[in-house]
């Protein structure tokens, strides 16, 4: 770009600085973000959207606040217990494990949207730990007599090898054999829903445990984020990737820890994060940093809705009946027998298909899928590509999800099973639906990406107000501070681009002697303000 070309661009410019200069009226950049649309209700199962309704006009919250945390807690309840096959005649399995997270400013009241919308989990939760402790006392008695077995047969064992007798110590390695077993089906584990914290290891051992899965809860994900930075951490990025799929196995090899070998890894995740903290690894994401390994892209279930400026205060009791139904829908997938509602164990997970008709809708919203995924123009977006790529898992999971909880939640039959055995065109629709609306929160949240110019020229314009770049700096100066989403050089000068076509600045070059230097020129109505 050079110097001569840039003021031609400009030579129609008319109002004139102190030093005479021409410049044109400098007009309003275009927003910062597109749009994200509010979640229509009625994509919410008759069932929950009282319940999601009542919480939202309570708080004075977006029901997208509620109602993608609430369905990612379906999901760790639902986990590895059924799945479908998105196909018809195909060993294609998809298990209905979620990720999400709440994007949000401070105090727009996204914590406590988070906890109003897993209340049912936490429910759950208290209760398995309520008769964990009442069944641990019979279980530990009935652990310690085992080991006081053990350690009778370890002295048989010793007296046998002393005489030699091998017929004997056949016999004890048996009956110790079968004694450890025993003493593993004694000790009680209590059935967890929930974790909030804790390293890979330790959330390993609970998934041992608790082979439906589990939900990782976190106010504030940028903390999980940055623990998954730091060296020495490349294992637990492998571990969460990996569990994002829900139907693989894990295993440890810990000096010092040894072996633990986790059978069933599935771990939902949902949490709360600020933009400003978000932006950090988007940009990662999109320059090949650590970000740039499919991780973010795993959080499907995100939500960045603009919080209303209108406020009023709504001071009234909970509707009981509406979260009863909604708290008897939870326990009901808690208590899930999928054989009873007539799914297939063919890869050892049992799952369930799609109708007829709902197989048609997926065919033909998959082959859409495939088709733009595929396109030329796709190619420039790599990290929203990416994150769309993983909707070829949403949109059965999300169907699956909403046709259990239709199985549950007819009028006459909260907490019930009924019906048929296949995912109808009902619930399809829906998860179809909800990937739309999706999708607009995507690029939203991606917008750095789809949209650089306008992202880099607010990021810009920003630094010009502050006065951190100011009139007669140089590019070069920009590049210097590597500020965030200011650090590759396109992305700057597409920002300078249009913060030019809108007047705000405009650039000349100066020869430094063989170098020649772009001199950024403030407009003359923000120079008091960079000054």
């Amino acid at each position: 770009m050079s110097g001569e070309t840039i003021k031609g661009r400009f030579a129609e410019a008319k109002p004139a600085a102190a030093d005479g200069t021409i410049w044109a009226e400098r007009t309003p950049l275009p927003p910062a973000l597109p749009d994200a649309p509010s979640l229509p209700p009625d994509l919410i199962p008759d069932v929950l959207r009282p319940w999601l309704l009542d919480i939202t006009e309570r708080a004075q919250i977006p029901l997208e606040f509620v109602a993608a945390p609430a369905v990612v807690g379906l999901s760790s309840i639902i986990g590895r217990t059924i799945g479908i096959y998105p196909k018809q005649r195909d060993d294609w399995l998809v298990v209905p494990n979620l990720w999400g997270m709440i994007i949000g400013r401070p105090g727009s009241l996204k914590s406590p949207a988070i906890s109003e919308a897993l209340k049912p989990l936490y429910r759950l939760a208290e209760e398995a730990q309520e008769r964990h402790q009442a069944d641990g006392a019979e279980a530990d008695a009935e652990a310690e007599i085992i080991k006081m077995r053990m350690s009778a047969l370890r002295d048989r064992g010793k007296t046998a090898a002393k005489k030699g007798d091998q017929d004997e110590l056949t016999r004890v390695q048996a009956d110790f054999a079968a004694l450890n077993t025993s003493l593993d089906e004694a000790v009680s584990h209590e059935r967890r829903h929930v974790v909030n914290d804790g390293t890979v290891e330790k959330i390993g051992e609970l998934l041992k445990h608790n082979p439906r899965g589990l939900l990782l809860c976190r106010d504030e994900l940028s903390g999980l984020l940055r623990s998954l930075d730091k060296v020495g951490r490349e294992g637990d990025r492998e571990f969460y990737l990996e569990a994002w799929n829900g139907n693989g196995s894990y295993t440890y090899d810990r000096i010092g820890r040894g072996t633990l070998h986790v059978p069933a890894l599935t771990l939902s995740i949902i949490g709360t994060i600020q933009p400003g903290k978000l932006q950090s690894y988007i940009d990662g994401a999109l320059s090949g940093g650590s970000g740039d390994d499919g991780l973010l892209q795993r959080l499907q279930m995100s939500v960045y809705p603009e919080v209303s400026g209108e406020w009023r205060n709504v001071d009234r009791w909970p509707n009981t009946d509406a979260k009863n139904r909604a708290f008897a829908v939870f326990r009901a997938l808690d208590e899930l027998d999928p054989l009873a509602i007539g799914a297939v164990t063919d890869d050892g997970i049992p799952a369930l298909r799609f109708s007829g008709e709902a197989q048609e809708l997926f065919n033909e919203w998959r082959a859409g899928l495939e088709a733009r995924l595929r396109a030329e123009e796709m190619v420039a977006f790599p990290a929203f590509e990416s994150h769309l790529a993983k909707y070829r898992s949403l949109m059965p999971s999300l169907a699956l999800i909403f046709y259990l909880v239709e199985r549950v939640g007819g009028d006459d039959r909260v907490g019930e099973f009924a019906g048929g055995d296949a995912v109808t065109l009902a619930a399809a629709k829906n998860a179809a639906d909800w990937c739309e609306f999706l999708e607009a929160h995507a690029r939203k949240i991606y917008a750095a990406e789809i949209q650089p110019d306008i992202t880099s020229a607010h990021a810009l314009a920003e630094k010009i107000k502050v006065g951190a770049i100011w009139h007669g700096c140089t590019v070069r100066e920009i590049y210097r501070h590597q500020w965030s989403g200011l650090t590759a050089s396109d992305r700057v000068w597409s920002g300078l681009e249009l913060l030019m076509q809108r007047s705000w600045l405009r650039i000349t070059e100066k020869d430094t002697g063989g170098r020649r230097t772009e001199i950024i020129e403030i407009h003359p109505d923000l120079r008091k303000v960079a000054a």
